[in-house]
C-alpha cells in the first residue's frame, strides 16, 4: 500500500484531492493529511472519510521541523503532495509576514524532511518516492489583453505578497531539485472553484451573497480576467504528472476558461436564476442590482492566462469541465450542502475541531 502525504488537506484543493484519490485507488493507497487548521482548514471537508482505515489526519504546522521529520520517520512515505500555503492574496497586503513563513520557510521545512528521509548513503534517492509542489500562475505575473498566455519558460514576476511567497518557495523546490537532484515536480494551476471552497473567494462568496440579497462586491471595473479550473480537474492533474509526469519538471495545468470577474458574476446571476424554483423566495433576491464596484485591489493583476500544452502534451491531461458546466455543478453541490456554508461562514466550523485537538 502506497502511502501519500498531503499537506493542507483540511483546505479546499487538498479536500477535494483526498476525496478524489480515495474515490479513484480506494484501500491500495493511504492518505496521511497534515493540517495546521488555520482558519481556512476544514475538517467537516473531510467527514466522510474521516473514519476510513487508509485515512488519518494529524494536526500539525508544516513549520514544526520536528512534528513532520516524527512523520517521515514513523511512515514509509512514498508520495508528498504540498498544498498547505496562505493563499488569499488580500490577506497577504495586509499581513505578508504569515505568508512568507507559511508558504517560504513550511516549504523548506517539508523538502529538507523528505530529503532527509529519502536520500540514501550514495547521495541518490529511492526510487519510486516523488514530491509534488502545488503552485499558482500568478507567480508569473500579469498579462495584458490578447499579450498571450503563461508557458513554463515565463519569467517569475510575482506583484503581490502572496505571490512572491510562492514563488520564493517554487525556487526552493527548483533549487533542491537542481542541486541534489531531488525527486519532485512543481504544478503551477489557475483559479480553482467548486466544492468545498472558503466563501471568502469570488465564486462562493457570489454564491452565499446572491441567496442572502447582499451587495456582490467586484473590484474596480470588473474587467480582470481569470483562467478557472474546475478542481477535479486539477486533481487529476496532480495525480496524473505524479505517476506520468517526467521528474524535476513543471508543469502549468489551466482550465481554457478564461473570463472577466464581472462575467463570472452574472454567470453565476444567471444560473442561479435558472436553477431556483420560482417557488423558492430566493430566486426573487438574486438580482444584478445587488453588484456593487468597489475600489480595486493593491496591485491588481490585469490577466492571468495559462496555456497547458505540456501537460497536455507529456502526461495526456487536458481540462475535461468548462466554466458553465463547472459553475452548475459547483452551485449544485452548494444547494445541497447548506449546513457546510451556514457553518463556514458562522465560525462554528472551527469550534468543534478546533477544541477536539487543542485538548489533546
Amino acid at each position: 500500500m502506497r502511502t501519500y502525504l498531503v499537506t493542507g488537506g483540511a483546505g479546499f484543493i487538498g479536500s477535494n484531492y483526498i476525496h478524489y484519490m480515495l474515490k479513484k485507488y480506494g484501500n491500495t493507497i493511504r492518505i496521511i493529511n497534515v493540517d495546521k487548521l488555520t482558519y481556512a482548514g476544514n475538517l467537516e471537508n473531510l467527514k466522510d472519510v474521516e473514519n476510513e482505515e487508509n485515512y488519518t489526519f494529524i494536526k500539525a504546522d508544516i513549520c514544526d521541523s520536528e512534528s513532520i521529520s516524527r512523520i517521515f520517520d514513523e511512515n514509509d512515505i512514498r508520495r508528498v503532495v504540498h498544498f498547505a500555503a496562505e493563499s488569499h492574496v488580500d490577506r497577504s497586503i495586509r499581513n505578508p509576514e504569515v505568508f512568507v513563513k507559511t508558504n517560504v520557510l513550511g516549504t523548506l521545512v517539508m523538502l529538507n524532511a523528505a530529503k532527509s528521509a529519502w536520500e540514501l548513503p550514495d547521495g541518490t534517492f529511492k526510487p519510486d518516492h516523488k514530491f509534488l509542489h502545488v503552485s499558482t500562475d500568478e507567480v508569473y505575473g500579469s498579462l495584458d489583453e490578447g499579450e498571450g498566455y503563461f508557458y513554463e519558460t515565463t519569467p517569475y514576476a510575482p506583484h503581490s505578497p502572496y505571490s512572491a511567497s510562492k514563488a520564493s518557495s517554487d525556487m526552493l523546490v527548483k533549487a533542491y531539485m537542481d542541486t541534489y537532484h531531488f525527486p519532485a515536480n512543481i504544478t503551477n494551476c489557475s483559479n480553482n472553484y467548486g466544492p468545498y471552497q472558503f466563501p471568502e473567494k469570488l465564486i462562493p462568496l457570489i454564491i452565499n451573497n446572491a441567496l442572502q440579497g447582499k451587495q456582490l462586491p467586484v473590484y474596480g471595473d470588473g474587467k480582470n480576467v481569470r483562467d478557472w479550473l474546475y478542481v477535479e480537474d486539477h486533481c487529476k492533474g496532480i495525480d496524473m504528472v505524479q505517476e506520468k509526469g517526467k521528474l524535476f519538471e513543471t508543469y502549468n495545468i489551466g482550465g481554457h476558461n478564461e473570463k472577466q470577474n464581472i462575467q463570472i458574476v452574472n454567470i453565476i446571476l444567471n444560473t442561479l436564476q435558472d436553477m431556483l424554483s420560482d417557488s423558492d423566495p430566493r430566486k426573487n433576491l438574486v438580482s444584478e442590482k445587488l453588484i456593487t464596484y468597489v475600489e480595486d485591489r493593491k496591485g491588481h493583476d490585469r490577466r492571468y492566462a495559462i496555456a497547458p500544452d505540456k501537460i497536455k502534451a507529456e502526461v495526456g491531461w487536458y481540462p475535461e469541465t468548462m466554466f458553465e458546466e463547472g459553475i452548475k455543478k459547483t452551485i449544485a453541490w452548494f444547494f445541497e450542502h447548506e449546513e457546510w456554508m451556514s457553518n463556514v461562514t458562522s465560525g462554528d466550523y472551527q469550534k468543534y475541531y478546533q477544541e477536539m485537538y487543542n485538548n489533546k
